[in-house]
C-alpha cells in the first residue's frame, strides 16, 4: 500500500509532495552518479504543513518522509516514490528510519536545549538513507527562544536535509520561519472518507465508522479512538448530556466538577501508565541499588527532580488535552442546536444526543445558542492563557445557563 494512502482526503497535498518526491529522488540519483540535477525542482529543504485538527498534518508529514527514503527497484521504471513496502518507506513509516527524527512533545512546549540538539543533527550527512529529515510535529509548541534557534537552521540548511514542521495555522509560526517554508494547506477530510479509512485500514466496523467519523467532523485521529476505546465513547456521552444539566447554579458547579474531574482522571491513568516505568528505567540507568526505592548514587538528585518536573508537566497538558477535546464535543452540540433553531435539515452530527439537541434548540433561540458556543469557545481560550481549569469551566457552565 502507497505511504500517500493513508493521507484522507487531500489529493492536492498528495499531487504536490508526490512531485516534489519524485524531484529529490531525482537530485539524488544524479548526484550519485556524479551528473548535474535538473535546475527546476519541486523539491525545497523546509516545509510547513498547516490544517485544523484531524486534518493529517502529521500523517501527511510522515508519508512524505517516506517517500524521499524510498529505495523501491520500481522508481527506475518509472513509479512514483512511496512504495509503501520497501526498507526505506517501512523503517520511516513505524518510526526506526535512522536519517528521519520525529520530534512530537507531551509537555507544554518544545524548548530551546531540544531545538539545539535538532539543528546540531540536521547539519549531518544522511548515515544511509537518501535524505536527513526532521518532522516537528508540534511546531506550534515551540517556546519563541526555540523557534529562533530552528531559524538559524533552516537560514542555512545542509545539502540533504530536508524540515517538516507540523501546525494548526500560518499564524503559529514565526513570520521569518515561514516565509522560509513551502506552505501546504490541509484541510479537514469528509465524514465519509474518514469512515473509509477506519473500515479499510483498521478493520473498524462501516456503520460504526460512519458514525464517529460523522461524530468528530471529519477529525481522522479522535474518530479512531472513538470507534476503539469504548470509555472514549461513555465519557464523549456524558459531555453531551452536560447542557440538560446547567438549569441552575447548584447544576452548573456540579457538571464543572465533574468535568475536571474526568479530565484528571485521564491525566492521571496516563501517569501511572508511564511515570513508573520511566522512573525505574532512569534508576536503572543511574545505578540505583537493587530493589524498590533502592539507595541511589551521590549526584543523581538533580536528574531524577528533572524526570519528576517533565512528569507533572505531561500530566498538566494531558489535563487539557483531555478538557479541549470535551470543550471541542460540547460546542459541537451547540452547532447541531444551532442548525436545528436555523432549520437546516440533515446537518446534525450528534445523532445519539438528538433528544436533547432538540430540547435544548426548542426552550431557547438561535441568539442564545451562539452566546453559549461563545462562552465554549471562551473557555478554551482561557485554559491556553493557563487559567485555573475548574475556575475557567465553572465560568462556561455558568454562561451556559445563562444563555
Amino acid at each position: 500500500m502507497p505511504v500517500w494512502d493513508d493521507v484522507v482526503g487531500q489529493p492536492h497535498v498528495v499531487a504536490e509532495l508526490s512531485a516534489a518526491a519524485a524531484d529529490a529522488d531525482a537530485q539524488v540519483t544524479a548526484q550519485a552518479a556524479g551528473e548535474p540535477a535538473k535546475t527546476a525542482s519541486s523539491m525545497t529543504h523546509a516545509w510547513l504543513f498547516t490544517g485544523p485538527p484531524g486534518s493529517g498534518r502529521s500523517t501527511a508529514a510522515r508519508a512524505f518522509a517516506a517517500a524521499l527514503q524510498c529505495v523501491s527497484p520500481d522508481r527506475a521504471l518509472g513509479a512514483p516514490p512511496g512504495c509503501g513496502f520497501c526498507d526505506g518507506c517501512h523503517t520511516t513509516v513505524i518510526g526506526t528510519h535512522a536519517d528521519v527524527e520525529f520530534v512530537r512533545t507531551d509537555l507544554l512546549s518544545i524548548g530551546v536545549k531540544e531545538t539545539r540538539d535538532l539543528v546540531r543533527r540536521a547539519t549531518l550527512s544522511p548515515s544511509g538513507g537518501r535524505w536527513q529529515v526532521i518532522v516537528i510535529e508540534d511546531a506550534d509548541r515551540l517556546t519563541e527562544g526555540a523557534a529562533n534557534v530552528l531559524l538559524k537552521g533552516i537560514e542555512e540548511p545542509a545539502p540533504r536535509t530536508v524540515w517538516l514542521l507540523c501546525a494548526p495555522s500560518v499564524e503559529d509560526a514565526l513570520p521569518t520561519i515561514r516565509s522560509r517554508c513551502r506552505l501546504l494547506s490541509l484541510r479537514t477530510p469528509s465524514a465519509d472518507a474518514v469512515a473509509e479509512v477506519l473500515s479499510r485500514r483498521d478493520g473498524i466496523d462501516p456503520r460504526l465508522a460512519a458514525e464517529v467519523a460523522r461524530a468528530t467532523q471529519g477529525h481522522i485521529g479522535r474518530a479512531r479512538r472513538l470507534a476503539t476505546d469504548e470509555s472514549a465513547r461513555s465519557r464523549r456521552a456524558t459531555v453531551l448530556r452536560l447542557p440538560l444539566r446547567v438549569a441552575d447554579i447548584g447544576g452548573c458547579l456540579r457538571a464543572a466538577q465533574e468535568l475536571v474531574d474526568s479530565a484528571t482522571e485521564d491525566a492521571k491513568a496516563v501517569a501511572e501508565g508511564m511515570d513508573a516505568k520511566e522512573t525505574e528505567e532512569l534508576r536503572t540507568a543511574m545505578g540505583a541499588a537493587a530493589g524498590a526505592g533502592g539507595r541511589m548514587p551521590r549526584g543523581t538528585a538533580g536528574v531524577m527532580k528533572d524526570l519528576a518536573d517533565r512528569q507533572k508537566r505531561r500530566s498538566t497538558r494531558t489535563q487539557r488535552d483531555t478538557l479541549d477535546l470535551a470543550l471541542t464535543d460540547l460546542a459541537g452540540f451547540y452547532r447541531d442546536v444551532l442548525a436545528v433553531q436555523l432549520g437546516v435539515g440533515g446537518s446534525i452530527a450528534n445523532v445519539e444526543a438528538q433528544q436533547g439537541i432538540e430540547q435544548i434548540a426548542s426552550s431557547s433561540r438561535a441568539e442564545h445558542t451562539l452566546r453559549r458556543i461563545e462562552a465554549v469557545l471562551a473557555c478554551r481560550d482561557a485554559l491556553d492563557r493557563n487559567v485555573a481549569p475548574l475556575l475557567a469551566v465553572e465560568a462556561m457552565t455558568l454562561a451556559l445557563r445563562a444563555g
